[in-house]
This record gives structure tokens, C-alpha cells and sequence, in this order.
């Protein structure tokens, strides 16, 4: 007789659509005293996979400096994903902010985390 083998998955995947959350990182200080800010932004728990990471600096999109990651799916059944945006240490410190933001379509109102230069202690 023979019986088929019965696998068991940990793996639940959420329904729907999951938002992921944000957490900004400010760039070093001995990096600011070498002339450049590198600010990173990592982005856990969303599904499905398709949120896109974007930067705002001083209110304005930018896309140049900016190295994306693929996303990477955990254990949970989210994913997450990086985004690194490097600027002139005098443009971190003029921007007033640095916004890292999780848009996915469909989605009308993009997830957002708020830097604050003045905030952070050099």
C-alpha cells in the first residue's frame, strides 16, 4: 500500500494587500564630515510584493543616488525591501526633511517616513 507524503507549510501568505512598515536611517557622522550622506530606508511586512520605494528631499522627488533592492520574502509571508539614497552632506543639511515613501498601484495614499536633518545629532 502505498501513501502519499503529507507536507506541512509554515508558510501562511496574507490576503490582500498588506502595508509594509518604514523606518529611515540618518547617515553617519563621520560620513557627513567626508562630504556625503547616504540615508537608508528599509521597508518590512508588506504584501504582495509589488510596493515600490521612492524619496522625497526638501518635498521634491528624486531618483538620482538612489541604489532599490529586490524585495525579499520572509518566513511570514511579507517582504521586504531597501532603498539607499545618497546626497551631498550640504544638501542633507539644507533639505529641512528627507521623506522615504511605499506606493504600490492601486493604493491611493503612499506610506511615509519623515527625516528631520535639524533632528539628528551629528
Amino acid at each position: 500500500m502505498l501513501t502519499e507524503p503529507v507536507v506541512h507549510s509554515s508558510l501562511s501568505l496574507p490576503v490582500g494587500v498588506v502595508q509594509p512598515t518604514l523606518s529611515v536611517l540618518p547617515p553617519s557622522r563621520v560620513e557627513l564630515e567626508q562630504g556625503s550622506a547616504t540615508l537608508v530606508c528599509a521597508a518590512s511586512g508588506g504584501f504582495p510584493s509589488d510596493w515600490k520605494l521612492g524619496w522625497k528631499v526638501g518635498g521634491s522627488s528624486r531618483s538620482g543616488g538612489v541604489t532599490d533592492s529586490l524585495g525579499v520574502l520572509g518566513k511570514d509571508g511579507h517582504y521586504s525591501w531597501t532603498s539607499t539614497l545618497t546626497l551631498p552632506a550640504d544638501q542633507w543639511r539644507k533639505a529641512g526633511s528627507v521623506s522615504c515613501e511605499a506606493s504600490k498601484n492601486g493604493q491611493t495614499q503612499p506610506v511615509t517616513q519623515t527625516l528631520n536633518p535639524g533632528e539628528c545629532s551629528e
